[in-house]
């Protein structure tokens, strides 16, 4: 049995989608960022119990029948190899474009979209900053430029169907949401967003998101 440590509200979100794409069984143990109000008794990320599962202390991470991994996007590509079928790499070439469209999202893109997020939605460290918002939209405008360009061919990142690179990223690049303008500008992006979350399997999981706490 799989198991996923992590709220939905959290980048367990990832790996929650990725589960009902696949079809996996999983259970799902609610472990909440210690910065948060932290329900009594319930697990959070300094906890003793959970520091003996990831020493990191951060959400997500999983243990598969033994197997305990951190990382959202690593723990994405170990169920998607494991697992195969249409959302893993058909080839060696394919899981190599996979990879680096995952790696992509989490380095160019993540840092700023969360920067969007926090600074135009609500930061849970701090106060919103508009300089530090528009900032993040500014340096987003090139990456956006780049993934609206790669999704010409098929409207996906990888062949021409739905992977786990297009989960991955479309997950980080959410966050940006908050600055229509960059979709506005990017309509491909917008398009491929849209799609993304039209699926079944996410929305499964963004109606269980929305059902828990905030």
């Amino acid at each position: 049995m799989l198991t996923i440590y992590g709220v939905y509200r959290s980048r367990a979100s990832r790996n929650i989608w990725l589960a009902e794409e696949l079809g996996i069984p999983f259970r799902q143990v609610p472990v909440i960022q210690h910065y948060r109000t932290v329900p009594t008794g319930m697990l959070h990320t300094q906890s003793p119990e959970f520091l003996k599962i990831n020493p990191n202390g951060l959400i997500p991470s999983i243990d598969d029948d033994g197997l305990v991994l951190h990382e959202s996007l690593a723990i994405n590509l170990y169920l998607a190899r494991k697992h195969g079928g249409p959302v893993a790499g058909a080839t060696v070439a394919e899981e190599g474009q996979i990879a680096m469209w995952s790696l992509w999202a989490a380095t160019g893109v993540e840092p700023h979209a969360i920067n969007v997020l926090y600074h135009r939605m609500g930061n849970p460290n701090g106060v919103k900053d508009p300089k530090i918002a528009d900032a993040a939209v500014e340096a987003l405008k090139g990456p956006f430029a780049v993934l609206d360009k790669a999704l010409t061919k098929s409207g996906w990142l990888v062949g021409d169907r739905f992977t786990v690179a297009d989960l991955n990223a479309a997950e980080i690049v959410r966050y940006a949401q908050p600055a229509p303008e960059l979709f506005e500008a990017a309509p491909r992006v917008k398009a491929w967003l849209a799609a993304c979350q039209a699926r079944p399997a996410f929305k499964k999981m963004w109606a269980a998101r929305d059902a828990e706490p905030a």
